[in-house]
């Protein structure tokens, strides 16, 4: 049985106040000429189809035009909500378009969407687990102990009661410990919503989104498949692709990916205002490309950006790399922020502020106050 993985669509987003929605287009067409090429059983997407939770018309209108192609390819597609979904606005009319091969998870109320399929060597049993927080899987299961990420993912899939003898996908939306980011993608303070990988041990394969850079996590046959187009420079060394998934008897998994080649790359030119406008420069650059300079120059260029722009028209951003701006103090890195819990962060402020530690008692009081407010 053979399918193709994607995730992260976020049809609708913006960069640096350019619209995708031209490039979304072209890639979504792509995506159909390879499928349309190599004849799956069935595509996934692995959540956030948009960008936001209440998504632009031209975005509906792109989505719509996207699954009315896969269901004339007569492809069954399987799609879940991601953290940037609404999962109500994105499974209405999802019993309607069921008829049609198009199958979207409801809203999360304890019960799992299961589909058995059936290829020559036997069942394959498909999960869609969309986005779901540890408040959401509480709520119906109060008797268990659901403090994490990892204890809500771990109990519904506890309830699930899978069969380890048959082959078993799971589709989900989560971080899971260990993965890679890009600057794209939204960063929960203190790493607070971690899923430990071992949640996933009973699945033959896990189709996973949320995370930008395609990668496996411990296993092969855990997976994201990463976005189909850069969303931030941070990606701009990455090699998006389509994932391309093929079980064949228990225990065997074969997983390849395709390149995708976008409309426009996304490039960073780094070096003087003279070298980055030279000739020799932008010849060997697609200047129609999405771009971020970084001016080497000591000092400021005046209206760089503008003066840039009649050479390289889609120049998102523009940066300095001198002495000026490499002796600015930084307060903190992205990754220390990371690392540490919500309470280390606010205690580290309250010290620097105050000059003094927190009692017990304001530990204790801000530590319930986070997780009151986190769950909300």
């Amino acid at each position: 049985m053979k399918f193709i993985h994607l995730s992260d669509l976020h049809i609708g987003k913006r960069v640096n106040e350019f619209s995708m929605i031209q490039d979304q287009q072209y890639i979504l067409e792509e995506i159909l000429k390879v499928i349309d090429t190599i004849h799956p059983d069935g595509v996934i997407i692995a959540g956030d189809v948009y960008d936001k939770t209440t998504p632009s018309e031209e975005a509906v209108r792109l989505l719509n035009h996207f699954i009315c192609q896969l269901a004339d390819q007569k492809v069954p597609t399987y799609i879940i909500s991601g953290n940037h979904d609404s999962a109500e606005r994105l499974s209405f009319g999802a019993s309607l378009m069921e008829g049609s091969g198009i199958y979207i998870s409801p809203v999360y109320n304890s019960e799992t969407v299961k589909y058995t399929l059936q290829d020559p060597y036997g069942e394959v049993d498909l999960y869609m687990l969309p986005f779901i927080k540890p408040a959401h899987v509480r709520r119906y299961y109060p008797e268990e102990k659901i403090d994490t990420y990892t204890d809500a993912v771990r109990v519904a899939i506890e309830h699930m009661e899978v069969d380890t003898t048959k082959r078993n996908v799971i589709i989900t939306h989560q971080f899971v410990t260990g993965a890679s980011r890009s600057d794209s993608e939204e960063v929960s303070v203190g790493g607070s919503d971690h899923v430990d990988v071992s949640v996933f041990d009973n699945f033959d394969y896990v189709a996973l989104g949320h995370i930008h850079r395609p990668q496996k996590m411990q296993r092969e046959t855990v997976r994201y498949c990463g976005t189909p187009l850069k969303y931030s420079f941070s990606e701009a060394d990455h090699h998006k692709s389509i994932t391309i998934v093929e079980l064949k008897e228990k225990g065997t998994v074969e997983i390849t990916t395709q390149p995708l080649i976008p409309l426009h790359d996304m490039r960073i030119l780094r070096g003087t205002y003279n070298e980055i406008v030279s000739r020799d420069n932008y010849e060997r650059t697609n200047t129609e490309d999405y771009v971020q300079v970084i001016l080497t120059d000591e000092e400021d260029v005046p209206d760089a950006i503008s003066r840039l722009r009649v050479i390289y028209p889609n120049i998102m951003s523009l940066k300095y790399d001198n002495k000026r701006t490499r002796s600015n103090t930084h307060v903190g890195q992205a990754e220390d922020i990371e690392s540490k819990t919500p309470v280390e962060l606010f205690h580290e402020f309250y010290q620097k502020q105050n000059n003094q530690e927190m009692s017990q008692e304001q530990q204790a009081y801000i530590t319930q106050l986070i997780e009151k407010i986190w769950e909300e």
